[in-house]
Protein backbone atom coordinates (compact mmCIF):
# COMPACT_ATOMS: atom_id res chain seq x y z
CA UNK A 1 0.00 0.00 0.00
CA UNK A 2 1.29 3.59 -1.07
CA UNK A 3 1.38 5.99 1.21
CA UNK A 4 2.99 9.32 1.69
CA UNK A 5 1.93 11.02 5.10
CA UNK A 6 1.65 9.45 8.72
CA UNK A 7 -1.71 12.22 9.53
CA UNK A 8 -3.14 11.92 12.82
CA UNK A 9 -2.50 8.40 13.85
CA UNK A 10 -3.79 7.32 10.61
CA UNK A 11 -1.56 6.19 7.32
CA UNK A 12 -2.85 8.94 4.76
CA UNK A 13 -1.93 9.18 0.81
CA UNK A 14 -2.97 13.00 1.88
CA UNK A 15 -2.55 14.87 4.52
CA UNK A 16 -6.20 15.89 6.12
CA UNK A 17 -5.78 19.38 8.25
CA UNK A 18 -6.69 20.18 11.79
CA UNK A 19 -10.09 21.89 11.88
CA UNK A 20 -8.92 25.58 12.34
CA UNK A 21 -6.92 27.71 15.12
CA UNK A 22 -9.52 27.83 17.77
CA UNK A 23 -9.16 26.21 20.96
CA UNK A 24 -12.23 24.19 20.28
CA UNK A 25 -10.59 23.29 17.01
CA UNK A 26 -10.75 19.67 16.02
CA UNK A 27 -7.12 17.63 15.82
CA UNK A 28 -8.22 14.10 17.26
CA UNK A 29 -5.58 11.76 16.16
CA UNK A 30 -1.58 11.43 17.16
CA UNK A 31 0.62 14.39 15.85
CA UNK A 32 4.34 14.09 15.95
CA UNK A 33 6.17 17.55 17.06
CA UNK A 34 7.04 18.55 13.72
CA UNK A 35 3.34 17.90 12.15
CA UNK A 36 1.89 20.31 15.15
CA UNK A 37 4.81 22.66 14.63
CA UNK A 38 4.11 22.94 10.45
CA UNK A 39 0.39 23.29 11.16
CA UNK A 40 1.29 25.34 13.75
CA UNK A 41 2.84 27.77 11.20
CA UNK A 42 -0.23 27.45 8.95
CA UNK A 43 -2.42 29.15 11.36
CA UNK A 44 -4.47 25.78 11.44
CA UNK A 45 -3.41 24.26 14.82
CA UNK A 46 -5.99 24.99 17.76
CA UNK A 47 -4.60 27.11 19.85
CA UNK A 48 -5.89 27.18 23.65
CA UNK A 49 -7.46 30.86 24.82
CA UNK A 50 -8.26 31.36 21.01
CA UNK A 51 -11.91 31.30 21.41
CA UNK A 52 -14.59 31.28 18.18
CA UNK A 53 -15.60 35.08 17.73
CA UNK A 54 -19.42 35.04 19.10
CA UNK A 55 -21.79 37.61 18.83
CA UNK A 56 -24.68 38.13 21.37
CA UNK A 57 -27.89 40.04 20.53
CA UNK A 58 -30.18 40.72 23.76
CA UNK A 59 -33.68 42.02 24.71
CA UNK A 60 -35.64 44.97 22.57
CA UNK A 61 -38.75 45.60 21.94
CA UNK A 62 -40.02 43.49 19.19
CA UNK A 63 -43.67 43.37 20.19
CA UNK A 64 -43.32 44.53 24.12
CA UNK A 65 -39.91 44.12 25.85
CA UNK A 66 -38.14 40.90 25.93
CA UNK A 67 -35.43 39.31 27.57
CA UNK A 68 -34.23 36.98 25.01
CA UNK A 69 -30.58 36.46 24.25
CA UNK A 70 -29.46 35.32 20.72
CA UNK A 71 -26.26 34.78 19.36
CA UNK A 72 -24.20 34.20 15.98
CA UNK A 73 -21.23 32.72 15.33
CA UNK A 74 -19.54 36.11 13.66
CA UNK A 75 -17.32 33.96 11.43
CA UNK A 76 -19.77 32.10 9.79
CA UNK A 77 -23.33 33.76 8.12
CA UNK A 78 -26.18 32.43 9.37
CA UNK A 79 -29.29 33.05 11.47
CA UNK A 80 -29.30 33.48 15.07
CA UNK A 81 -29.76 30.89 17.71
CA UNK A 82 -31.14 31.17 21.60
CA UNK A 83 -28.82 31.66 23.74
CA UNK A 84 -30.10 32.09 27.12
CA UNK A 85 -32.17 34.61 29.08
CA UNK A 86 -31.55 38.40 30.58
CA UNK A 87 -32.58 38.56 34.69
CA UNK A 88 -35.47 40.74 33.10
CA UNK A 89 -36.91 42.27 30.76
CA UNK A 90 -34.69 45.34 28.73
CA UNK A 91 -34.64 47.64 25.67
CA UNK A 92 -32.75 50.73 25.06
CA UNK A 93 -30.01 49.31 26.72
CA UNK A 94 -26.30 48.59 25.94
CA UNK A 95 -23.61 45.80 26.00
CA UNK A 96 -20.05 45.09 26.44
CA UNK A 97 -17.60 42.20 27.05
CA UNK A 98 -14.18 40.92 27.65
CA UNK A 99 -12.96 37.72 25.98
CA UNK A 100 -15.11 35.71 28.26
CA UNK A 101 -18.19 37.60 29.81
CA UNK A 102 -20.88 39.54 28.55
CA UNK A 103 -22.22 42.76 29.84
CA UNK A 104 -25.50 44.14 29.39
CA UNK A 105 -26.47 47.21 31.16
CA UNK A 106 -29.15 49.94 31.97
CA UNK A 107 -32.18 50.43 29.36
CA UNK A 108 -35.77 50.55 30.16
CA UNK A 109 -37.40 46.95 32.15
CA UNK A 110 -40.52 46.66 33.78
CA UNK A 111 -42.20 50.32 32.95
CA UNK A 112 -39.25 52.05 34.66
CA UNK A 113 -35.54 53.10 34.20
CA UNK A 114 -33.34 50.50 35.38
CA UNK A 115 -29.70 50.86 36.36
CA UNK A 116 -29.20 46.95 36.50
CA UNK A 117 -26.17 45.51 35.34
CA UNK A 118 -26.09 42.02 34.69
CA UNK A 119 -23.44 39.06 32.96
CA UNK A 120 -23.19 36.15 30.83
CA UNK A 121 -20.48 33.62 30.40
CA UNK A 122 -20.64 34.05 26.33
CA UNK A 123 -18.90 30.05 25.95
CA UNK A 124 -21.48 28.76 28.08
CA UNK A 125 -25.16 29.46 26.37
CA UNK A 126 -27.36 30.22 29.72
CA UNK A 127 -29.56 32.69 31.41
CA UNK A 128 -27.53 35.93 32.80
CA UNK A 129 -26.54 36.73 36.53
CA UNK A 130 -26.64 40.01 38.59
CA UNK A 131 -23.46 42.31 38.50
CA UNK A 132 -23.87 45.26 40.06
CA UNK A 133 -25.77 48.67 39.32
CA UNK A 134 -24.69 51.63 36.94
CA UNK A 135 -24.16 55.14 39.34
CA UNK A 136 -27.41 56.35 37.45
CA UNK A 137 -30.94 55.13 36.08
CA UNK A 138 -31.03 55.69 32.60
CA UNK A 139 -31.52 54.33 29.26
CA UNK A 140 -30.28 55.13 25.26
CA UNK A 141 -27.15 54.93 26.40
CA UNK A 142 -24.07 53.59 25.01
CA UNK A 143 -21.15 51.16 26.32
CA UNK A 144 -17.76 50.33 25.35
CA UNK A 145 -14.81 47.97 27.10
CA UNK A 146 -11.06 46.90 26.64
CA UNK A 147 -10.07 43.08 28.33
CA UNK A 148 -10.32 44.97 31.72
CA UNK A 149 -13.02 47.76 31.91
CA UNK A 150 -16.55 48.29 30.56
CA UNK A 151 -17.45 51.57 30.22
CA UNK A 152 -21.28 53.11 29.86
CA UNK A 153 -21.79 56.76 28.88
CA UNK A 154 -24.82 59.31 28.63
CA UNK A 155 -28.73 57.83 28.35
CA UNK A 156 -31.88 59.22 29.04
CA UNK A 157 -32.69 59.51 32.88
CA UNK A 158 -36.48 60.98 32.63
CA UNK A 159 -38.65 62.24 30.27
CA UNK A 160 -36.65 65.49 29.91
CA UNK A 161 -33.18 65.39 30.82
CA UNK A 162 -30.67 62.89 29.40
CA UNK A 163 -27.23 62.10 31.70
CA UNK A 164 -23.68 63.00 30.56
CA UNK A 165 -22.23 60.60 33.13
CA UNK A 166 -19.29 57.80 32.11
CA UNK A 167 -19.47 55.09 34.87
CA UNK A 168 -17.22 52.26 34.37
CA UNK A 169 -16.82 48.57 35.54
CA UNK A 170 -14.09 45.53 36.23
CA UNK A 171 -15.20 43.20 34.05
CA UNK A 172 -13.66 40.13 35.69
CA UNK A 173 -14.98 41.00 39.30
CA UNK A 174 -19.15 41.83 40.18
CA UNK A 175 -19.89 45.05 41.79
CA UNK A 176 -21.78 48.13 41.69
CA UNK A 177 -20.08 50.82 38.73
CA UNK A 178 -17.66 53.75 38.89
CA UNK A 179 -18.06 57.15 38.20
CA UNK A 180 -15.38 57.71 35.37
CA UNK A 181 -16.04 61.18 34.63
CA UNK A 182 -18.51 62.76 32.10
CA UNK A 183 -19.10 62.96 28.35
CA UNK A 184 -18.80 66.92 26.79
CA UNK A 185 -22.66 66.55 25.90
CA UNK A 186 -25.69 64.94 27.58
CA UNK A 187 -27.22 62.49 24.49
CA UNK A 188 -29.82 59.89 24.51
CA UNK A 189 -29.86 57.02 21.84
CA UNK A 190 -26.07 57.07 21.66
CA UNK A 191 -23.50 54.82 20.46
CA UNK A 192 -20.09 53.71 21.85
CA UNK A 193 -17.08 51.38 20.46
CA UNK A 194 -13.38 50.87 21.78
CA UNK A 195 -9.73 49.90 21.15
CA UNK A 196 -7.77 48.10 23.78
CA UNK A 197 -6.73 51.56 25.37
CA UNK A 198 -9.95 54.38 23.46
CA UNK A 199 -13.16 54.27 24.28
CA UNK A 200 -15.39 56.25 21.56
CA UNK A 201 -18.77 57.54 22.21
CA UNK A 202 -20.65 59.42 19.03
CA UNK A 203 -23.88 61.03 18.36
CA UNK A 204 -27.64 60.71 20.23
CA UNK A 205 -30.25 63.42 20.66
CA UNK A 206 -31.29 65.65 23.47
CA UNK A 207 -34.20 64.22 26.00
CA UNK A 208 -37.24 65.36 23.85
CA UNK A 209 -35.44 64.45 20.32
CA UNK A 210 -35.56 67.67 18.80
CA UNK A 211 -32.36 68.34 19.12
CA UNK A 212 -29.83 65.78 17.14
CA UNK A 213 -25.65 65.46 17.28
CA UNK A 214 -23.03 65.15 15.50
CA UNK A 215 -20.41 64.62 18.01
CA UNK A 216 -18.02 62.25 18.94
CA UNK A 217 -15.95 62.29 22.31
CA UNK A 218 -13.40 59.90 23.57
CA UNK A 219 -11.88 58.62 26.73
CA UNK A 220 -8.76 56.90 27.32
CA UNK A 221 -9.89 53.55 29.38
CA UNK A 222 -7.27 52.70 31.68
CA UNK A 223 -7.58 56.34 33.12
CA UNK A 224 -10.38 58.16 34.65
CA UNK A 225 -11.71 61.68 33.37
CA UNK A 226 -13.73 63.40 31.29
CA UNK A 227 -14.14 62.87 27.86
CA UNK A 228 -12.72 64.75 24.78
CA UNK A 229 -13.41 65.78 21.59
CA UNK A 230 -12.81 62.94 18.71
CA UNK A 231 -14.82 64.98 15.84
CA UNK A 232 -17.97 64.76 13.92
CA UNK A 233 -20.35 61.84 12.24
CA UNK A 234 -20.86 63.17 8.90
CA UNK A 235 -24.35 64.24 10.16
CA UNK A 236 -26.04 64.15 13.18
CA UNK A 237 -27.63 61.08 14.20
CA UNK A 238 -29.48 59.39 16.97
CA UNK A 239 -30.02 55.62 17.96
CA UNK A 240 -26.93 54.53 15.71
CA UNK A 241 -24.93 51.95 16.72
CA UNK A 242 -21.13 51.45 16.79
CA UNK A 243 -18.06 48.60 16.88
CA UNK A 244 -14.76 48.47 16.14
CA UNK A 245 -11.53 46.42 15.56
CA UNK A 246 -8.45 47.34 16.90
CA UNK A 247 -8.32 50.34 14.57
CA UNK A 248 -11.08 50.76 13.03
CA UNK A 249 -14.42 52.28 14.39
CA UNK A 250 -17.51 51.85 12.95
CA UNK A 251 -21.02 54.03 13.31
CA UNK A 252 -24.09 52.62 11.56
CA UNK A 253 -27.54 53.30 10.53
CA UNK A 254 -29.41 55.81 13.11
CA UNK A 255 -32.13 58.54 12.81
CA UNK A 256 -31.09 61.19 10.56
CA UNK A 257 -32.62 64.08 9.01
CA UNK A 258 -35.97 63.27 9.87
CA UNK A 259 -35.79 59.96 8.64
CA UNK A 260 -33.78 56.37 9.21
CA UNK A 261 -30.35 55.70 7.38
CA UNK A 262 -28.70 53.11 5.94
CA UNK A 263 -24.92 54.90 5.98
CA UNK A 264 -21.78 53.51 7.45
CA UNK A 265 -19.15 55.68 8.59
CA UNK A 266 -15.43 55.09 9.99
CA UNK A 267 -12.44 56.42 12.20
CA UNK A 268 -9.49 55.68 13.08
CA UNK A 269 -9.87 55.41 16.77
CA UNK A 270 -5.97 56.41 17.21
CA UNK A 271 -6.66 59.61 14.96
CA UNK A 272 -9.18 61.95 16.05
CA UNK A 273 -10.77 63.31 13.20
CA UNK A 274 -14.53 62.96 11.63
CA UNK A 275 -16.02 60.05 10.06
CA UNK A 276 -15.55 59.18 6.84
CA UNK A 277 -18.17 57.30 4.52
CA UNK A 278 -17.66 53.45 4.94
CA UNK A 279 -21.15 52.14 2.79
CA UNK A 280 -24.23 51.12 2.90
CA UNK A 281 -26.21 48.90 5.48
CA UNK A 282 -28.52 46.80 3.70
CA UNK A 283 -31.52 48.86 4.45
CA UNK A 284 -32.35 51.92 6.26
CA UNK A 285 -33.02 51.69 10.24
CA UNK A 286 -32.43 53.00 13.14
CA UNK A 287 -32.60 51.30 16.86
CA UNK A 288 -29.57 48.78 15.96
CA UNK A 289 -27.20 47.12 17.68
CA UNK A 290 -23.46 45.29 16.93
CA UNK A 291 -20.94 44.00 17.58
CA UNK A 292 -17.59 42.73 15.84
CA UNK A 293 -14.87 40.68 15.81
CA UNK A 294 -11.09 41.76 14.68
CA UNK A 295 -12.15 41.31 11.24
CA UNK A 296 -15.72 41.85 10.87
CA UNK A 297 -18.55 44.51 11.86
CA UNK A 298 -21.67 42.75 11.92
CA UNK A 299 -25.10 45.21 12.39
CA UNK A 300 -28.65 43.15 13.57
CA UNK A 301 -32.37 44.50 14.20
CA UNK A 302 -33.33 47.78 14.08
CA UNK A 303 -36.86 50.00 14.13
CA UNK A 304 -37.93 49.00 10.59
CA UNK A 305 -38.68 46.46 12.47
CA UNK A 306 -36.46 44.32 11.42
CA UNK A 307 -34.73 41.34 11.90
CA UNK A 308 -31.91 41.57 9.08
CA UNK A 309 -28.45 41.09 10.46
CA UNK A 310 -25.62 42.63 7.91
CA UNK A 311 -21.38 42.45 7.55
CA UNK A 312 -19.03 44.18 6.69
CA UNK A 313 -15.20 43.53 6.49
CA UNK A 314 -13.78 46.22 8.71
CA UNK A 315 -10.18 46.92 6.90
CA UNK A 316 -12.22 47.32 3.70
CA UNK A 317 -14.67 49.69 2.54
CA UNK A 318 -17.95 49.09 1.43
CA UNK A 319 -21.42 47.84 1.41
CA UNK A 320 -23.10 45.41 3.65
CA UNK A 321 -23.58 41.76 2.91
CA UNK A 322 -27.28 39.90 4.34
CA UNK A 323 -25.42 37.51 7.22
CA UNK A 324 -28.39 36.08 8.18
CA UNK A 325 -31.31 36.57 10.62
CA UNK A 326 -32.52 37.21 14.10
CA UNK A 327 -35.01 35.27 15.98
CA UNK A 328 -37.66 37.76 15.43
CA UNK A 329 -37.61 41.54 14.45
CA UNK A 330 -36.12 43.11 17.11
CA UNK A 331 -35.72 46.92 17.57
CA UNK A 332 -33.55 48.76 20.91
CA UNK A 333 -31.57 45.84 21.63
CA UNK A 334 -27.88 45.48 22.37
CA UNK A 335 -24.94 43.09 21.66
CA UNK A 336 -21.54 42.60 22.18
CA UNK A 337 -19.04 39.94 21.32
CA UNK A 338 -16.09 37.92 23.01
CA UNK A 339 -13.46 39.15 20.11
CA UNK A 340 -14.07 42.91 19.37
CA UNK A 341 -11.23 45.39 18.88
CA UNK A 342 -10.65 46.31 22.57
CA UNK A 343 -9.38 42.84 23.28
Amino acid sequence: MATSSWNAGIIRPVAVAPAGPLQDGVASGVWTLDQATFWTKQGLWPTAGNVAPTGLFGGGAPSGATNVIQQISITTAGNATDFGDLVETNYGFSACASSTRGIFGGGYSNNTYTNVVQYVTISTAGNATDFGDLTVRRNGLASASNHVRGLFAGGNISGSSNSNVIDYISIASTGNAVDFGDLTYSPTGVAGCASSTRALFGGGANALYNVFFSTINYVEIASTGNATSFGNLAAQTSDLSACASSTRGLFGGGYSSSASINVIQYVTIDTTGNTTDFGDLTLSRYALASCASSTRGVFGGGDAPSNVIDYVTIASTGNATDFGDLIVPTPSLAACSNAHGGL
